[in-house]
């Protein structure tokens, strides 16, 4: 490729933790040979449904953009995340974590599980909970980042978390590490947009000042209004809302409670779910839920009627409707975050699919022409991820016992994607769990939520069959006292936030 042909002029439209999440990675990546503009309107405010993340926010931000894990931390009020709670789910007073990391130690060709899953159908083993590093941790309130000497392949040699932050301050730091990099800010509004006659390519935008600002790319970070992607290039967009009926979530932040609690909480209510997100200077909540078996006062009156502390602003209502752009690429647009597509916060996927859509963006970058190959790639794998969240979020709501609610009748009988359904009764039969390519939930993620939502398998692999019984035994035995005792001596999430991660006060 010639100087001649690259792209020299991005131009990122929105800003939030979408936009600049994608500003600092372009400009970290294309250096000087691309100017990078992001326009934003301080009138706009920020969704900011999206404060806790996945394990992928870890690398994104090291070794992508090469933040400072405990400046970021700081800066946004963060705290750890080692997994979800997930409340009432599979039944009323069921309590399960799904937590992130591995399993115990896989030996040769079989994971973990199956040797526990033998034990626990013979009545001799605890629940899975008991063979994880995170979910031994997270109850107890402890952290730790890893045991340096403990063996590769245990719970201790690399524990995985994430965190919970403030999304508005986010987006704040990522503005200030974007500019110092090079990015330009233009403010206003965008009034109009202009596309090449020929094959309709935006060509630039109008603000509301009058200003014209062109481009030969451009990021839509517009949020669910999906300026560019929707409203002028007419995408289209895959509803999902039959397999995930909650179409509207509102949102509040209450006063903090001590102690803070390293993982998330999901709790599921009448027609939907609440979440509790802990940060170091306030929690954050929210309930979602559908609007067609729940009305906006109910929803607001259940938030407020299960908060830790006294709210600390007005109840923040959202409309939604889950699913995905047909395209995320299309032209010369490239859609990120609430613009490509919205799988509501169940399991915290909204910042990770944006920051997959950037760096599949930088692996897939095009010349000028544009060549159709690279767009068509770039939406093939963004499909398949999608569709693979979306059938891990079907999971929660299909798989349960509860039958209190209409709500609840609907999605335990409704009709599943034939993906789901497989790996179900693959499950069911001898907890078998096949991983789909790049599918990003691993074998653990499935094994924790089907468990923890009253899925047992009838059976196990025959493989087990050949490890004698006293060393089965042994195996399983020794990884849940091992986890135990190591955990028992770890701090506490506080005393690791306050030696390691304290934040400025608010």
């Amino acid at each position: 490729m010639t100087k001649q042909a690259r792209i020299s002029t991005i131009t990122v439209v929105g800003g939030g933790s979408a936009g600049w999440m994608a500003a600092a990675a372009l400009t970290t990546y294309l250096g000087k040979g691309a100017t990078v503009r992001l326009i934003e309107s301080e009138e706009i405010g920020i969704v900011g449904v999206g404060e806790a993340s996945v394990p992928h926010i870890r690398q994104f931000n090291g070794q992508w953009l090469g933040l400072d894990e405990a400046e970021f931390v700081r800066r946004t009020q963060g705290t750890v995340k080692l997994g979800i709670q997930f409340n009432d789910w599979g039944r009323i007073g069921d309590s399960y974590i799904h937590g992130f990391g591995a399993i115990g130690r896989s030996l040769g060709p079989l994971p973990f599980h199956q040797f526990w899953l033998k034990q626990y159908l013979a009545g001799k083993a605890g629940p899975i909970g008991d063979y994880s590093a995170q979910t031994v941790m997270a109850p107890q309130g402890k952290f730790c980042t890893g045991d340096r000497n403990a063996s590769p392949g245990t719970p201790l040699a690399d524990i995985a978390y994430a965190y919970h932050f403030d999304a508005s301050l986010y987006a704040r730091y990522l503005r200030e590490v974007a500019e110092q990099r090079g990015v330009q800010r233009i403010e206003g509004k965008i009034v109009s947009v202009q596309q090449r006659a020929e094959d309709g390519f935006i060509t630039s935008v109008t603000l509301e000042s009058g200003q014209v600002v062109d481009g030969e790319l451009f990021i839509d970070c517009s949020g669910f209004r999906g300026l560019l992607i929707e409203e002028t290039l007419k995408t289209g967009y895959v509803d999902w809302s039959h397999w995930l009926p909650c179409d509207r979530a509102v949102a509040v932040p209450c006063e903090s409670v001590q102690p803070i609690t390293p993982y998330t909480r999901s709790t599921a209510r009448r027609a939907g779910w609440q979440w509790r997100i802990p940060l170091q200077h306030r929690t954050g909540n929210g309930h979602v839920y559908a609007s067609s078996y729940m009305s906006d006062d109910e929803a607001v009156a259940t938030l407020l009627d299960n908060l830790d502390g006294a709210p600390l602003a007005e109840p923040r209502l959202l409309r939604f409707t889950t699913g995905m752009r047909k395209q995320s690429w299309n032209r010369n647009v490239v859609s990120l975050g609430l613009a490509s597509g919205f799988l509501e916060p169940l399991e915290s996927t909204s910042i990770y699919l944006a920051q997959s859509g950037i760096t599949r963006l930088l692996s897939l970058f095009p010349n000028r022409d544009f060549n159709p190959l690279l767009s068509n790639q770039y939406n093939r794998e963004t499909a398949f991820e999608y569709e693979r969240v979306r059938d891990f979020l079907i999971l929660h709501y299909h798989a349960t016992e509860r039958h209190d609610t209409p709500f609840w009748d609907y999605c335990r009988t409704m009709a599943i994607p034939e993906s789901l359904h497989t790996a179900l009764e693959l499950f069911r039969n001898d907890g078998r769990y096949f991983r789909h390519g790049e599918d990003f939930f691993a074998l653990p993620s499935w094994v924790q939520v089907m468990l923890g939502q009253g899925i047992v398998p009838r059976g196990y692999h025959p493989i087990v069959d050949e490890m004698p019984e006293q060393k089965l035994a042994e195996l399983v035995e020794s990884m849940r006292g091992m986890l135990s005792h190591a955990v028992a001596a770890m701090p506490t999430h506080d005393e690791w936030l306050e030696r390691y991660w304290k934040a400025q006060a608010a």
